[in-house]
């Protein structure tokens, strides 16, 4: 897809990149049962200051922003989260762009890049382990929702 612009998000696209998270977690949110996962009952305002305060990345076609993922700098390692692809979009390798983009623009501080996702997410956990994130441990939330986390070396 060349299409696909990969440059920095700021808070001036939090609208936009707030209805795309919407929309992309909407398929987790009935694979998990769940109406209140945390991307689905963040506040725009919320959104907007992490915008600010992260290394945050948006995935352009034209003028319509189609992903987003945000990474948080924790000492030596990259906290990456909320990677999202609009539904319509999604398998076209935009995903993929969006974790080597916030990977590369992560690396110089870190050493180590971590993740996590639902442990019912396969297709989110095939993507992270064919880009070398390997499994550490599981943290079961509730009796139907344990977390996967990942983490690969830069």
């Amino acid at each position: 897809m060349d299409e696909i612009e990969i440059g920095p998000a700021t808070p001036a696209d939090a609208g936009e990149i707030f209805t795309l998270q919407l929309a992309a977690y909407v398929a987790e949110a009935q694979l998990y049962d769940d109406p209140h996962l945390p991307a689905l009952v963040q506040t725009f305002d919320d959104l907007a200051d992490e915008l600010k305060e992260s290394l945050a990345l948006k995935a352009t076609l034209g003028h319509r922003i189609v992903g987003a993922v945000r990474g948080r700098p924790d000492g030596t390692v990259l906290r990456i989260g909320r990677l999202v692809v609009a539904p319509d979009l999604q398998g076209r390798g935009i995903g993929t762009r969006l974790l080597a983009a916030v990977e590369a623009a992560g690396a110089a501080q870190a050493e180590w890049f971590a993740l996590f996702t639902g442990h019912l997410s396969s297709a989110n956990i095939r993507l992270y382990e064919r880009h070398g994130y390997e499994e550490t441990h599981r943290e079961h939330v509730r009796p139907d929702l344990t977390l996967v986390h990942l983490t690969k070396e830069r």
